[in-house]
């Protein structure tokens, strides 16, 4: 499954914008994910395995809110993260 990585984690995927892991379930995938880049998953999920509320996930384009939701294999991924500064 490919995913999107956006730049401020990059640094887990060294520097990779794309990248492949599985699962069955976002939450399955995102533990194939940290597996392969240690640390990452904590950067996207809480620690109530909440989405942290400036990560956006869409898979196929449609925002998800839940680790649960079922995945294909063939699922784009999308990682965002909100900007803030001043």
């Amino acid at each position: 499954m490919n995913i999107f990585i956006p730049s401020p984690l990059r640094s887990y995927t060294r520097e990779k914008s794309h990248v492949d892991a599985r699962g069955d379930t976002l939450a399955d995938l995102l533990e194939n994910l940290n597996q392969k880049y240690p640390g990452i998953r904590f950067r996207i999920i809480d620690e109530q395995e909440q989405i942290r509320t400036h990560i956006k996930i869409f898979v196929n384009r449609e925002q998800v809110h839940s680790l649960a939701i079922p995945l294909q294999k063939n699922d784009e991924v999308l990682v965002i993260c909100a900007l803030s500064g001043g």
